[in-house]
């Protein structure tokens, strides 16, 4: 059923070294439970990153889209990072994030939501061909589990510290936060945070050498262009590094890696639910 083995040999999802379908422990890696009771063939079918790459393309493509249509004549068509894109009023609905959201509306759940939500249409193309590139690479290094959790939690940070800093700076040029902001920018910047982390740790100057200067020239991009939200940035960049560094790349993956993985998909899905339920409520008692 859905593709579970009970009997043979199946490839272990962490070196892809043959094992039992009920070894307690990869002899290789030393991972537990590498036949994942059975459904190890179908994890490996998703590919390295379980499938959440594509996921999150599709994903974004159709809220973007939904967004579109929900908008209709509001649509935006000013600005580079701004054309064609949905209206603050269906952008605020579906869960964009910053400190006018968080802090005046309460609606603290929107820095899970926000990096599924993008103003326009270069805007979701160029994040979208990054998390392309980045994605997979990651889930390389780190296992589809631990990318999923990495990309999550610099999502998260980078969104709370671009409200945090409007909070107590908005209006400041620069530093001043964002006090409404969307896009994978900031979980994409994570990844970039954990391939230095990796660098780091396995001693590849390579990978710390291009994860920095990825972050730099997008970094030194930000500050140049208006409307960059440098803040969620750089708090994701940080925050995919710690994140990188607790889940340390050279140890196995583990099968919790996998549970909390799943935990974040179905909060982010959860929080974008809730983002269009509450805003609808708030819409209607504004009359």
């Amino acid at each position: 059923m859905f593709g579970r083995k009970t009997s043979g040999s199946v490839v272990c999802t962490s070196c892809g070294n043959l094992v039992g379908v009920n070894d307690p422990t990869c002899y290789n890696c030393g991972r537990r439970n590498p036949g994942l009771w059975g459904f190890a063939p179908l994890l490996r079918s998703l590919g390295n990153d379980l499938g959440f790459v594509p996921l999150i393309l599709w994903g974004s493509t159709g809220l973007y889209v939904a967004m579109l249509l929900m908008s209709g004549s509001a649509i935006r068509m000013n600005g580079l990072f701004s054309f064609f894109a949905p209206s603050s009023t269906t952008l605020f609905l579906f869960g964009a994030s910053g400190g006018m959201p968080v802090f005046e509306y309460s609606r603290w759940w929107t820095v899970l939501s926000a990096g599924w939500l993008h103003s326009g249409v270069l805007h979701i193309l160029f994040n979208m061909m990054w998390v392309r590139q980045l994605g997979p690479s990651c889930a390389e290094l780190y296992g589809g589990g631990r990318m999923v959790i990495i990309y999550t939690v610099a999502g998260v940070a980078g969104f709370t510290a671009s409200s945090v800093a409007w909070l107590f700076f908005g209006g400041i040029p620069i530093i001043g936060g964002a006090g409404f902001t969307v896009g994978a920018s900031a979980p994409v910047f994570g990844l970039l945070g954990a391939v230095v982390l990796y660098g780091q740790r396995s001693g590849s100057s390579m990978a710390r050498r291009e994860g920095l200067q990825y972050a730099l020239m997008m970094g030194l991009f930000g500050l140049i262009m208006p409307g960059i939200d440098n803040w969620a940035h750089a708090g994701g960049f940080a925050g995919g590094w710690l994140m990188a560094k607790i889940l340390d790349p050279l140890t196995p993956e583990r099968i919790d890696h996998l549970a909390i993985a799943v935990v974040c998909i179905v909060l982010t899905i959860a929080s974008i639910a809730w983002s269009v339920i509450h805003g609808m409520a708030l819409f209607a008692a504004a009359g």
